[in-house]
């Protein structure tokens, strides 16, 4: 019986902690705000084909935030998300367009090569010790240099149609790429949250001092974050080019604002040791809706942006005062109480010292 009643109370604290949690309100919004387009659409957001074309325009958002998500576990930022991934993108479609080679090999070369630019990136920010806000800038800029230099100013659309299909792929009104972000969420969360290299990601990003004392290379760490950030952009890479009429110089060059929205919305922390994939997946849901809303009552497209950007501002403010007080209620809770006045007749306690017992 004891038992019994012990799972039903942790569970019930589970519930409480999910009630008052980031994830919770961002499901609340997600919900209204989907009711709400489907009402002020006439039904017409709620029907089938509407579905597919939303779903299949999420599943890259959801893929780049989680990329960033993973830099930002260990206190990294990836400038380079929508360079990498329009690079990427463009390689995948000019190898099969231009030299004629199988989708499924484009595919796998362009994701492995995303992978592989993650790699060297996190190995440039360990060689040099720069901080990798430079690095990735950097990068950044090369790769935009080799975009332009794949396809120019043309659009490449001659790819291989079978990829093309399964962008449009939908069974059940589900978009098989949309499925694809799913799963890389899932296998994500998985690694994070049940992996023993998942949990020295965020040990290395939570407390970097306190990882190396115990065995742990934060070095080794930013490299494995850099090169699981390069392969869901690789993965988000594909997911474009399959769902994409064509790629060309612009893929990915407005895909740097909504990397960081995502998981900031979704409750991640800029200085590492913290992941929030479920908040993430959700955050790129309330994006996508905002979008939908602007083509819905044609809104300015700056305004949106002015919009996202003041809720990731607000969201880091947000954090920071509430971390900030967090520490002065830590604080005032550890702090020493005074010693009696000389003349009080009661006998002086003798405390223990802060670092442990005397």
């Amino acid at each position: 019986m004891n038992t019994i009643r012990d799972r039903r109370e942790r569970g019930a604290a589970v519930l409480r902690r999910f009630s008052r949690s980031t994830t919770m309100t961002l499901l609340c919004v997600v919900l209204t705000g989907y009711l709400a387009l489907g009402v002020a659409s006439s039904g017409a957001f709620l029907e089938g084909p509407s579905i597919r074309t939303f779903l299949r325009y999420l599943a890259t958002p959801v893929l780049i935030g989680l990329a960033q998500m993973v830099a930002l576990c260990v206190g990294q930022l990836n400038l380079a998300v929508g360079a990498l991934g329009g690079f990427t993108a463009c390689l995948m479609g000019v190898l099969m367009a231009d030299q004629g080679v199988p989708a499924g090999v484009a595919v796998a070369a362009g994701v492995l090569a995303a992978t592989a630019i993650g790699l060297v990136t996190g190995l440039c920010i360990v060689a040099t010790k720069i901080n990798g806000f430079i690095v990735t800038l950097g990068t950044m800029t090369i790769l935009q240099g080799a975009q332009y230099w794949l396809v120019g100013t043309r659009t490449v659309d001659g790819y291989s149609a079978g990829l093309k299909d399964l962008g449009r792929a939908a069974p059940l009104n589900v978009p098989l790429v949309f499925v694809t972000a799913l799963a890389a969420a899932a296998l994500l969360a998985a690694f994070l949250y049940r992996g023993t290299a998942g949990r020295r990601l965020l040990a290395a990003g939570g407390n970097p001092l306190a990882a190396r004392l115990s065995g742990i290379s934060t070095d080794r760490q930013i490299v494995l974050a850099h090169t699981l950030s390069g392969l869901l952009i690789g993965v988000a890479a594909l997911t474009a080019t399959a769902s994409l009429p064509g790629v060309n110089r612009s893929v990915g060059g407005d895909w740097l604002l909504p990397s960081f929205a995502a998981p900031i919305i979704g409750g991640v922390a800029l200085t590492g040791g913290s992941v929030a994939v479920l908040g993430t997946v959700l955050a790129a849901f309330v994006m996508r809706l905002i979008d939908a809303a602007r083509a819905q009552f044609s809104l300015d497209p700056s305004w949106v942006n002015f919009l996202i950007g003041v809720v990731v501002l607000g969201t880091v403010v947000g954090g920071r005062i509430h971390q900030t007080h967090l520490e002065k209620r830590g604080g005032s809770r550890g702090r020493v109480p005074p010693a009696p006045p000389p003349n009080d007749p009661r006998p002086t306690a003798v405390l223990p010292h802060p670092g442990g017992s005397g």
